[in-house]
């Protein structure tokens, strides 16, 4: 059992190494960085291997008991007096006692290994999400400067309009209000940035060198399974319900401990005494030690209200630890419905205002035509290329949404590949 529970983190290292070596997202050197150095991760890996060292304790005899004894008093005896007496016994759990303690270790240390796997598909998923929050980031500051250049261009106009007196001097001012607006944005927006680059090198556990690098735009990743397909594949795949399912196994394991430890246990064991030649006779085996006396001894458990109450423990404990799963898959499917609902709101804005984008960038267009043939005010311009950044931020935020969704619903349904 140790064995398959150690081939199944070899199969999730390889698969772990074989990812980093092919991986092509920009973000998976951060999660290999994380795999190594995460402390939270660290500390449910030696968890685990800890929980390892439990099945060679479950699954060994008790020590072989060894007893030395020296007569105070000689025992005569026809062949010399006994002087002192050596014995080496072992005791035997009841039949089977030592195979059901061994499954109740190994059933504990497949609980550990889906936690740890739990963490570290949570700690990639955050990783994720916080990679993509810095994209976004990236991506306001470089939009906001690109506006703050089509500002300065807008001001130009204004201002060769009021020097030509086609314009009052009020438009000049208004682009330099909206100016100083949008450059205490970029301050926040920086701001920001230098602050989710610190919790995402926390994350990681290690400083980051060299500077993020970004790609251009999202690639928006599919949602592979809808509806009900989805909420089935939560129950049977996700890690937190399955560390619960091995914890209730290893109590049915405990159930059956707990009963054999009512029963009968054994002690075979061998005694050796050492006896003295007798002074007074000859004799043809004066003094001949005596050899090899063997012992057979069995426990009766007579109070069995103390094994009885361990069964009841073990039992009241597989009922709190299935009352924990029930619990645990209605949250779960609660989360899973709001992160569904997330992604559709997602993909709707992401349309929207792609839409609302394109409609913006030529109304702009047809109002600066209009405002250099006096038919609008400059106002009108402003506010359109407000509208303009508000939509390409938008845009940019629903892409993020949605691939953030999917890397939450993937961690809900246990989805590893995805992840990697």
């Amino acid at each position: 059992m140790k064995t398959k529970i150690m081939r199944k983190l070899t199969i999730i290292l390889v698969c772990l190494a074989h990812f980093q070596a092919l991986s092509q997202d920009p973000v998976d050197p951060y999660l290999a960085l994380a795999a190594a150095n995460n402390p939270g991760l660290k500390a449910r890996f030696s968890n685990f291997m800890a929980s390892l060292e439990l099945i060679p304790q479950a699954k060994g005899l008790p020590d072989p008991k060894l007893t030395f004894g020296l007569f105070i008093q000689p025992v005569e005896t026809r062949v010399g007096p006994q002087r002192a007496s050596l014995a080496l016994s072992q005791s035997f759990p009841w039949f089977g006692t030592l195979k059901s303690r061994k499954n109740v270790a190994c059933q504990i240390a497949e609980a550990k290994l889906m936690a740890f796997q739990d963490e570290k598909l949570k700690l990639f998923t955050e990783i994720r999400v916080a990679y993509n929050g810095l994209y976004y980031l990236h991506q306001a500051v470089r939009l906001t400067e690109e506006n703050l250049q089509v500002l300065s261009s807008f001001k130009e106009i204004a201002r060769v309009n009021f020097e030509g007196g086609k314009t009052g001097f009020v438009n000049v001012l208004r682009v330099e209000m909206e100016e100083e607006e949008l450059r205490a944005k970029l301050a926040f927006l920086q701001d920001s940035q230098r602050s989710a680059l610190v919790a995402f090198e926390n994350q990681l556990n290690a400083k980051i060198q060299t500077p993020l690098e970004f790609p251009d735009y999202l690639t928006l990743i599919p949602l592979n399974n809808q509806g009900q397909a989805l909420a089935d594949s939560m129950i049977a795949k996700n890690l937190q319900l399955q560390e619960l399912k091995y914890q209730v196994l290893a109590k049915e394991d405990q159930i059956k401990v707990a009963q054999m430890m009512s029963r009968p246990s054994f002690t075979v064991g061998l005694s050796y005494i050492f006896v003295d030649e007798r002074s007074d006779v000859e004799l043809p085996d004066n003094g001949q030690n005596a050899l090899l006396f063997p012992q057979v001894g069995m426990s009766i458990p007579i109070f069995q209200k103390k094994y009885q109450a361990l069964q009841n423990q073990a039992n009241l404990e597989k009922e709190r630890i299935q009352y924990q799963l029930e619990d645990k898959t209605n949250q779960l499917s609660s989360q899973l419905e709001f992160l569904v609902m997330d992604h559709l709101d997602a993909k709707r804005r992401n349309k929207l205002y792609r839409h609302l984008h394109d409609l913006a960038n030529r109304s702009l267009s047809l109002l600066l035509t209009e405002f250099t043939t006096g038919q609008t005010d400059f106002e009108e311009v402003l506010r359109m290329e407000r509208k303009l950044l508000t939509y390409q931020l938008e845009y940019e935020k629903a892409q993020v949404d949605i691939n953030n969704a999917v890397y939450k619903i993937n961690y809900l349904v246990g989805n590893e590949k995805d992840q990697y």
